[in-house]
């Protein structure tokens, strides 16, 4: 089941997860490799950088004080992750302070750094990507 749900999810992203995917994939930030809603367990993840078991998650308001949440959150971080959320707001709105965060949750996890090699310029943009409105950074 949470395989074809991440599938599905990775079709019906929400704004401020299409957001957060252009500055996350393809090693364009900082070097380190993330993926998208990805099945771990029960649970599909919004994005995670495996090498530094970083999970980022963006809510909207239905995950508000959610149980659910809490009990998912606490069965990754036995598992070894750490759990960085975000409100869909905050993402769209404050993405510069919300991309630190996350830089910072990288930088002092203990896990290993990204290869030198990794460490390279982004694509040139393929399908759509080079439009004025991807452009935009943060």
């Amino acid at each position: 089941m949470p395989l074809a749900q991440a599938k599905r999810l990775r079709t019906e992203m929400t704004d401020a997860e299409r957001r957060l995917w252009y500055l996350l994939r393809a090693h364009r930030f900082s070097g380190y490799k993330f993926k998208r809603q990805v099945p771990i367990g029960r649970y599909v993840l919004d994005f995670v950088c495996f090498d530094r078991k970083v999970v980022v998650e963006a809510d909207g308001g239905q995950h508000a004080d959610s149980s659910t949440d809490r009990s998912r959150d606490e069965w990754l971080q036995g598992q070894g992750f750490r759990i960085l959320r975000f409100w869909n707001n905050d993402v769209l709105k404050n993405t510069q302070a919300v991309m630190e965060v996350i830089s910072n949750a990288l930088e002092t996890s203990g896990a290993k750094s990204p290869s030198p090699g990794s460490l390279r310029s982004p694509p040139s943009p393929t399908r759509g990507e080079g439009t004025p409105s991807a452009r935009r950074h943060w």
